[in-house]
């Protein structure tokens, strides 16, 4: 298969929608309309997609209600970009045709038996993946270190489109978890399918629901500084302000500042307990520092505990795990922030009290080839997924195939299939049946997820 790799950095990105080479699969949600609210009722500036009727103050009451009920279970979907290596981050150093496959790239054997993976000893944890490792000793990580689905399309864009719509089909529009709300969701509250990036994760893309993406919720703030410098003072001048949003006027602009501005000053006032001097999220846990992913996570964590109406949570990681060059130079770190990024979360969750109903779903579009190419590794097929959260069911799902029999691409054979999951999640952990959101799937066995 034809290496994209070039226009997987440079691909222009669609309206609103995640970037595309020239040919491949559009989006899963590509020509849905897309509309700014605010939400007093959840203290967050949304850009809001599909739900065409919605109106702000349905979506206001939409929320409220939706908050009002019990607690949900939820689903975070992390994807790692670019197709991450399995093969490092559990390097099967017990395989005898590792060393040769990875003559530059294989992963020294460790002196640390807490490295050894409990279900093949065969394999061994990547030395930056060891928060990885801990939260799996303590039964809280379920792993699949041969993930993908027959056939293995090595293209960065359809094989994740494939991952993103729950089928391999081109021409989805769809994307899987878009197809569970619309089946079991709600017509007014945009929460319930939420993008933590700046554009709509296709896999949330719904035909009917409304669905909505935020980057930084934490980041909101009133911004004014070219005219008053004081932020106190910028605040309580925006606050006398706004208060005379409902006083009559003839100027209809002025009207419309006035009315915009309480908006504003209320949506600061619900985000407050998001904003902080020394950090943008309240929480008694550290977290790596840095602005992607590990701050998404945290302020995640907090919209968890404030007990806004999620359902299904999609958000990218950080990093270039598309690694044909250099990837002992990029990998490690890359692993490395992502995996405490991943420990901090799953901490965060337990400390405030809301980990029994969230469970953590990691994934990538693919792994890489066995055989190194001098410096890295190019596309290959089965991957690694990971399933994080106190009720995950903490072991090894499907196996390990090893590297004496690979498939006819010279690439490791998959032993699960990423739909089966799909089946699982919806059934043991969403409590719905997979039939109607998953095509096909009755053709697939359930692996157990949960405990």
């Amino acid at each position: 298969m034809a290496c994209h790799c070039d226009d997987f950095s440079k691909a222009q990105a669609g309206r609103d929608l995640r970037g595309i080479e020239p040919g491949m699969p559009v989006p899963a949600g590509t020509g849905l309309s897309r509309r700014a609210f605010l939400s007093r009722s959840s203290g967050l500036a949304l850009s809001v997609f599909g739900g065409t009727l919605l109106s702000r103050m349905a979506m206001e009451e939409g929320i409220a209600v939706a908050q009002s009920l019990p607690s949900s279970p939820v689903l975070v979907s992390i994807f790692l970009p670019g197709g991450i290596d399995s093969l490092s981050v559990l390097a099967p150093i017990g395989d005898p045709r590792y060393a040769g496959l990875r003559p530059n790239l294989a992963v020294a054997p460790s002196s640390n038996p807490d490295d050894v993976f409990t279900e093949d000893d065969r394999l061994q944890w990547h030395p930056s993946a060891a928060p990885l490792r801990d939260l799996h000793r303590a039964g809280k990580v379920a792993v699949m270190p041969a993930i993908g689905y027959t056939g293995a399309n090595q293209s960065h864009f359809t094989s994740r489109h494939f991952w993103e719509v729950g089928d391999l089909n081109p021409a989805g529009k769809i994307g899987w978890l878009g197809r569970y709300l619309d089946k079991h969701g709600s017509d007014d509250n945009p929460l319930q399918g939420l993008s933590l990036n700046r554009v709509l994760a296709p896999a949330l893309a719904s035909a009917d629901v409304p669905i909505s993406a935020v980057a930084y919720p934490n980041r909101f703030a009133l911004n004014a500084n070219s005219y008053v410098s004081d932020q106190a003072l910028r605040t309580k001048v925006l606050e006398s302000f706004g208060r005379q949003g409902n006083l009559p006027t003839d100027d209809d602009e002025l009207g419309v500042a006035r009315r915009v501005t309480r908006e504003t000053v209320d949506v600061r006032s619900q985000l407050a307990p998001l904003l902080g001097s020394s950090s943008p999220w309240q929480s008694a846990v550290t977290y790596p520092s840095g602005v992607g992913l590990q701050e998404r996570l945290a302020v995640l964590a907090e919209m968890l505990e404030m007990g806004l109406p999620l359902k299904v949570v999609a958000v990218d990681a950080d990093g270039g795990f598309d690694t044909h060059a250099n990837q002992n130079s990029s990998l490690p770190a890359d692993l490395d922030v992502f995996a405490r990024s991943l420990a901090a979360f799953q901490a965060d969750l337990e400390a405030r009290g809301v980990a029994d109903r969230v469970l953590i779903h990691v994934w990538s579009e693919f792994g890489r080839r066995p055989k190194e190419n001098g410096s890295g590794t190019d596309h290959g097929a089965a991957g690694l997924s990971f399933l994080v959260g106190t009720r995950a069911y903490g072991s090894m799902v499907g196996e390990f195939p090893g590297l004496d029999t690979l498939d006819p691409r010279s690439n490791l054979r998959s032993t699960s299939d990423f739909r089966a999951v799909y089946c699982s999640l919806l059934e043991q952990w969403l409590g719905v049946d997979a039939d109607g959101i998953v095509p096909g799937a009755g053709s697939f066995a359930r692996p157990t997820l949960v405990r």
